[in-house]
């Protein structure tokens, strides 16, 4: 089987470069990195998937991951828990293991701390949903800056230098659901809307791109309300609640994230379900047994 240090030496170039080559990492100069090819072509070269195997246990490889809370306070969570300790069994053969942590859905300091700890424990990335705060922000470029990659997931944040976003475009997500509205009410309406938690970009996008629509193109449909529920039903169902008690002009909800089940259970308790129209996110099952039953 054909090896790098002879595919370097039949090309006259080091090891390390036909290592850059075949691995598309660095910058080689175009002619060399084509005559490299070229001769790994003909030797029929491929990697040796075992000594990388064992190359990367020797490291001990270990991932941080940060979600907010917890699964009960957000089943959307339920399904991203699910692929990481899936995904966790499957790196465990590699040597690569995954430390998880829950943090507080507004507590931003909290979020710090566990980024410390995990830092302190050493990690070689750390993947988290963040809540938009400068301190984040901050700590997120101080890992960076250390050479711990950060990587933001389902939500993003501002000015803090991670690596890579994986994620939705809230922000056109919130101007569909602005267009589905006035389609649904003619633009006619008074909303009312229930969000987790301006802090958390995800969500403030979605507000944003929902007001977008509605100012650019419909003049008679008025926000009359915005409150936050944490992304927890039970707080969901008292504010949602009391806006409807304190507002009974409202008749549309526009519910740009979770706790979707505890605020339509308020609608129900006061006798609103059919006469609201309710715009939402996430096809969690709690939402499919709302759907199902015609709220």
């Amino acid at each position: 089987m054909a090896t790098i240090k002879q595919i370097a030496s039949l090309a006259g170039v080091s090891r390390g470069t036909v290592d850059r080559v075949l691995n598309n990492r660095g910058t080689v100069n175009p002619e060399t990195a084509a005559k490299v090819r070229e001769i790994a072509a003909l030797l029929n070269y491929t990697p040796n998937k075992l000594g990388k195997t064992l190359s990367i246990k020797k490291k001990n490889i270990k991932f941080g991951y940060i979600l907010f809370g917890s699964t009960n306070e957000n089943p959307f969570f339920d399904d991203v828990v699910a692929g990481i300790e899936k995904k966790s069994k499957d790196l465990m053969e590699y040597g690569i293991s995954v430390d998880t942590r829950f943090s507080q859905f507004r507590n931003p300091s909290n979020q710090v701390k566990l980024m410390d700890e995990l830092a302190e424990s050493g990690i070689n990335g750390l993947a988290i949903t963040p809540i938009n705060h400068p301190n984040v922000a901050k700590k997120i470029k101080e890992l960076s800056d250390k050479g711990i990659p950060v990587i933001t997931v389902n939500t993003d944040i501002e000015n803090s230098g991670r690596l890579a976003y994986v994620g939705s475009n809230y922000l056109e997500s919130g101007k569909t659901a602005g267009g589905l509205l006035r389609l649904f009410t003619g633009d006619k309406a008074n909303v009312g809307i229930i969000v987790g938690s301006m802090d958390i970009l995800c969500h403030s996008e979605r507000v944003n791109g929902f007001k977008q629509v509605l100012k650019g193109y419909s003049r008679e449909i008025n926000i009359v309300d915005i409150v936050e529920n944490g992304d927890d039903d039970f707080i969901s169902f008292e504010v949602t609640k009391a806006l409807l008690k304190n507002h009974p002009e409202i008749d549309s909800l526009y519910l740009a994230s979770a706790g979707v089940y505890g605020a339509c259970r308020a609608v129900k308790s006061v006798n609103l379900g059919k006469k609201l129209k309710i715009i939402s996110y996430d096809c969690v099952p709690t939402t499919k047994l709302l759907i199902e039953d015609g709220t």
